[in-house]
């Protein structure tokens, strides 16, 4: 069965017969294939009706007309003439339209060296996929086709009439009528890099993370193309695409793709509303990010991204309700914003439904009444929410504080339209082997029902790469020496400084990290203050000095963690430490450096830890 975008119960079909032949591509072609339905193709965002791509074959493009015979008054080569509602409309002639849209599509390819035939072979320089183009008439039999004469002005080779898709046909001779439209037909093996490249041209906003030193999903104006491009995988793609409206949860582990859905679907909403779209975070350091993203992808007029108790703040100053006094405890302060808000709301000094959509990522570190709060600002009419979750890496309400609760005693009716991503795509299989062998007991998974909130164990997507390093230190010299060189051997392998990132516990940690880095001349961007947070993504090429907390939704394809002589902290709780650093653990794309100045707790578990992981994933390997 063929892998169709969006999933059929949410493609947009414009005829009944563009449904017709989506179930027929997708019980009619194997599962290799993958089909795009109404989705937009290219910067300049057009319309084909259906795309086909397959490794072996190459690429098809689609126009489907419901049209009867009686319905085209005259049509040529360039157009047809079509009685709609007691006129006559001129139109494009499909395959002239299939064909200019296969074009388009083929122009964005060429200009990829990877998507090239290699220069010792007889079309060298040229595309290196077939592709093809026609039209479907789904309402006119191929003896009609005939008897109109619209041979002439429609190659028949390129057209599937109506008795040619049935559900009866055979689907041998329902993929011959596909591949009868290419003009040339040539060996072909795309690879999965070369599959993900093409998704990446033809659709844009899939791209993300592939330029060194950029932190963003891509900017479709750029010409650089790079030698690896990463893009949403088939899952994310499918997931993101076909999310519905109303209420939709998501329960996804670190590195699972939630932050870079919820990206997508923001823009998505954004186009079809007039109301603003909102997104929250907890996380200060992760607002800053997802903005960034927003505003890189034009979505900054649209779409408003705060943390949690900033958007609070801004609520308060708009509607003219007094904020708490800055003297107090923060957390003191925090809660009586949030109480003030939710008053205003229930008093109508501060007005319901004012959103289209809300989005919310790291709704593991929401209290209860902040979604009910969150739930009245979303106008009815849309009643769009979506809301991100990972239980595993909820670092902000420790052990006892935690309340269990259901969505549904939120105001959150996600029943029926929840979704769980275990895949995790942002690590190397050798840095979550690891960090999944030191959390063990944190993670062990638990069940809930599908309105509660379940804890999921990540799996591995299988990318490789080196095993965490742990770097044990004689003292606490030795420990900032190493990181140094670290950074500077990074940096001389020709890796960005906005590639690594410095993640600290405690902000005395963080200060003597400054002052470190500033002797050593390496620039860096820290994250101790708010500023500095705010503009972590937009300081230019720079290390980034962050804390534990502030890491969450971010991710380096270097990490390098100090400190863990000192961990965990005498006066906390171990588990909530050992969360904590398994969150920041799992910021690293390919590399974790740990440093240690003395023997602690958990320098010695992480040591075990990385020996029983390169056993586990070495056995794996063998077996």
């Amino acid at each position: 069965m063929a892998r169709l975008f969006p999933q059929f119960s949410a493609c947009r079909f414009d005829t009944p017969g563009e449904r017709r032949l989506a179930e027929r591509l997708q019980r009619k072609l194997e599962d290799d294939y993958l089909v795009w339905c109404n989705v937009p193709v290219g910067p300049k965002a057009v319309y084909p009706d259906f795309i086909v791509l397959h490794p072996s074959r190459g690429l098809l493009v689609l126009e489907v007309k419901d049209w009867r015979v009686e319905t085209v008054q005259a049509m040529d080569r360039t157009q047809a003439q079509i009685h709609v509602g007691g006129g006559i409309k001129k139109v494009v002639n499909p395959q002239l339209q299939a064909r200019q849209y296969v074009l388009s599509v083929t122009s964005l390819l060429e200009k990829d060296p990877a998507l090239k035939q290699a220069a010792n072979t007889p079309y060298a320089g040229r595309l290196c996929m077939p592709y093809g183009w026609g039209a479907v008439l789904t309402r006119i039999t191929r003896k009609q086709f005939n008897e109109a004469g619209w041979g002439e002005v429609l190659d028949p080779q390129r057209v599937i009439c109506s008795d040619e898709m049935t559900e009866s046909v055979e689907a041998e001779d329902f993929q011959q009528r596909l591949w009868d439209m290419f003009t040339q037909v040539f060996h072909c093996q795309l690879s999965l890099p070369q599959i993900d490249r093409v998704r990446g041209h033809l659709f844009p906003e899939l791209r993300v993370n592939h330029m060194p030193g950029q932190f963003g999903l891509f900017s479709p104006e750029q010409d650089v193309l790079p030698d690896l491009m990463k893009v949403m995988d088939l899952q994310q793609e499918q997931l993101a695409r076909s999310l519905g409206e109303g209420h939709r949860v998501i329960h996804g582990v670190a590195g699972s793709g939630k932050t870079m859905i919820l990206a997508y679907r923001s823009l998505h909403i954004a186009q079809a509303v007039p109301k603003p779209v909102l997104i929250l975070c907890f996380n200060r350091s992760l607002a800053a990010r997802l903005r960034q993203i927003i505003n890189e992808r034009g979505g900054g007029g649209r779409v408003v991204v705060h943390h949690f108790h900033g958007w609070c703040g801004e609520m308060l100053t708009s509607y003219h309700l007094s904020k708490p006094a800055y003297g107090m405890d923060f957390d003191t302060r925090n809660e009586q914003m949030v109480s003030t808000l939710i008053n205003g709301v229930e008093q109508g000094r501060v007005p319901r439904s004012q959103y289209a959509a809300i989005l919310i990522d790291e709704g593991h570190d929401f209290e209860p009444d902040w979604f009910q709060l969150v739930v009245q600002m979303l106008d009815p009419a849309s009643d769009s929410l979506l809301v991100l979750y990972d239980d595993a890496q909820s670092i902000y309400r420790p052990g006892p504080k935690r309340r269990a609760f259901s969505f549904s005693s939120v105001g959150i009716r996600a029943q029926g339209r929840t979704t769980i991503l275990r895949l995790n795509y942002r690590n190397t299989a050798q840095v979550l082997a690891v960090a999944r062998a030191f959390a063990q007991e944190l993670l062990n998974a638990r069940d809930a029902d599908e309105d509660g909130v379940p804890q999921v164990l990540p799996e591995s997507a299988g990318r490789h790469g080196p095993y965490p390093e742990l770097r044990q230190c004689a003292h606490t010299g030795e420990e900032m020496r190493e990181l140094v060189l670290a950074l500077q051997q990074a940096a001389e392998e020709r890796k960005s400084w906005s590639d690594m990132a410095v993640i600290y516990r405690t902000n005395y940690q963080a200060k003597a990290l400054e002052q470190i880095l500033q002797r050593a001349a390496i620039p860096f961007t820290s994250a101790l203050s708010t500023q500095g947070r705010d503009a972590l993504f937009a300081s230019g090429d720079t290390v980034k000095l962050v804390s534990m907390h502030s890491s969450k939704g971010l991710e380096f394809p270097l990490v390098l963690i100090p400190g863990l002589g000192q961990l965990p902290l005498h006066n906390a709780e171990p588990a909530e430490e050992a969360r904590l650093l398994y969150v920041a653990m799992t910021r690293a794309l390919e590399r974790l450096i740990l440093l240690s100045d003395r023997p602690s707790d958990f320098s010695q578990r992480l040591a075990t830890a990385i020996t029983h992981a390169r056993g586990a994933l070495e056995g794996a390997l063998v077996g």
